[in-house]
């Protein structure tokens, strides 16, 4: 069994709940993407139904090909549809992976649910999956991510410069950032002891 079809199932603990894209997902997490703050800083930009259809039609398309496995964030405290998170660029030869396209509704920021998504997806990757590097990599220029990641405890690896270009043309600089196997044991715990 691929790593995308072991990663399509919900992850769960008492915080969050993510579950594997699907299309009854598609009205409650319109509700929340159609504010322009939160692409800020993302290769895409949700500007209107169109585009919102076209990012979620994607999402659905790349999970069936098994590029993706894009998640529906649940905040179990208000028992409403947070935000997105995906696995992809799955290279299962050299037991690497990526976490990323992670987005959250305005009002989920900063609330822990960034928080205990990405625990959720590291445990799965490193204790399921039996990843040996998790990768995340963000715009140089968005702050939030990168203290986010820095936060958890991945390494700050390098930036690759014009990366890849932006809405409105700016060349992106791409910062990448990593946990390892060997890292996960003390990581883990520092996540579990840490509520955001």
């Amino acid at each position: 069994m691929s790593w995308a079809e072991q990663a399509a199932i919900s992850l769960e603990n008492e915080h969050v709940r993510l579950s594997p894209l699907q299309e009854s997902d598609h009205d409650l997490l319109r509700a929340i993407a159609l504010d322009p703050v939160i692409w800020h800083h993302f290769v895409f930009v949700i500007h209107d139904d169109d585009d919102y259809n076209n990012w979620f039609d994607r999402a659905l398309a790349e999970g069936k090909l098994g590029r993706r496995v894009t998640y529906c964030i649940t905040d179990k405290a208000s028992d409403a549809v947070a935000g997105s998170m995906s696995f992809s660029n799955f290279a299962e030869a050299d037991r690497r992976l990526e976490i990323g396209a992670s987005w959250l509704g305005v009002s989920f920021q900063r609330k822990g649910v960034n928080h205990w998504a990405k625990f959720l997806m590291l445990r799965h990757a490193f204790e399921e999956l039996g990843a040996e590097r998790v990768e995340f990599k963000t715009d140089v220029l968005n702050l939030q991510a990168r203290r986010a990641l820095s936060k958890m405890g991945a390494t700050e690896e390098g930036v690759l410069r014009s990366y890849n270009y932006m809405p409105g043309g700016r060349r992106r600089d791409a910062i990448f950032y990593s946990l390892l196997r060997s890292e996960w044991p003390a990581i883990r715990e520092l996540l579990l002891a840490r509520e955001e």
